[in-house]
């Protein structure tokens, strides 16, 4: 599953360095794929689709730091747990209850983003 953050946010900043997947933005940032990595093109989904790497998707929030799912990895290949929610003063990084993923399917969207 993915982390998200809460509406519980303080808006420290403290999560954003820790994420190995670039997956955390500031309120109102757009995003992309290719942010903090070397992939190019397009990217495989879990849900089957494509995205180009380069595209400025829209802010999952615009009032507190988040987290893009397609990009969250709970950190499965870097660390052994989540290292937004070990470093977050408030405890909002938590589970996504909405978005269940198998360590298998969190290797793969790491793999995709990882040359």
């Amino acid at each position: 599953m993915a982390i998200i953050i809460t509406d519980e946010c303080i808006n420290c900043g403290a999560c954003e360095p820790e994420c190995p997947n670039t997956a955390i933005y500031e309120g109102g940032l757009e995003w992309k794929f290719s942010d903090g990595n070397e992939v190019k093109g397009t990217i495989d989904l879990l849900d089957g689709s494509k995205a180009n790497v380069n595209k400025e998707n829209e802010p999952v929030s615009d009032d507190y730091y988040y987290i893009v799912p397609d990009k969250c990895t709970e950190c499965v290949g870097f660390h052994e747990e989540p290292q937004c929610a070990a470093v977050c003063p408030v405890d909002c990084c938590v589970d996504d209850p909405d978005r269940r993923e198998t360590e298998e399917q969190l290797l793969f969207k790491k793999n995709a983003m990882h040359l």
